[in-house]
């Protein structure tokens, strides 16, 4: 069963890739922080979604089940361009992997708030982004902010 819409608490802005992370633990000799990807996404570039997608590959490049990363990547895709083309405004990616699983959320800044439709079989490709998300996320969910909104999705490391 699907949980949609969750109140999601605040989020930790982190380093801008996982390597810079892990090179600042390796060195400062502490413990791991929660690895985490942050990312600017300029406006209407959609060059952002295959740099996102090989940012979140690296990322989950040891996490969770065989295939649970391919479906981030995807999901992620899909969130991100649907930030660039219905927003026309930059986005900021967020994913966060925890004790729970992957996070990920992209935070626009326009108040209109996405609704999953049925695709009509004449649109081709378009509009089946967030049935994805629907689909295949173990969670999804969209929250307002002050300026805009943000639209995330969850995924546990170990489900099928």
């Amino acid at each position: 069963m699907k949980r949609q819409a969750r109140g999601g608490g605040p989020i930790t802005v982190g380093a801008s890739s996982v390597k810079a992370v892990e090179d600042r633990v390796a060195s400062a000799g502490e413990p791991a922080q929660t690895p985490q990807l942050r990312r600017r996404l300029g406006r209407a570039d959609l060059r952002a979604v295959p740099e996102a997608r090989r940012a979140l590959r690296e990322l989950l490049r040891h996490w969770g089940r065989p295939g649970r990363s391919d479906i981030a990547e995807l999901l992620t895709s899909e969130l991100v361009t649907n930030a660039l083309v219905h927003t026309d405004r930059e986005a900021v990616l967020t994913a966060t992997v925890g004790p729970g699983g992957l996070r990920v959320e992209v935070r626009d800044f326009v108040a209109r708030r996405p609704r999953p439709r049925v695709p009509n079989a004449d649109d081709g490709t378009n509009g089946r982004g967030l049935i994805l998300v629907q689909s295949l996320a173990d969670a999804w969910g969209v929250r307002s902010h002050g300026v805009g909104k943000a639209v995330w999705f969850e995924l546990d490391a170990g489900a099928v």
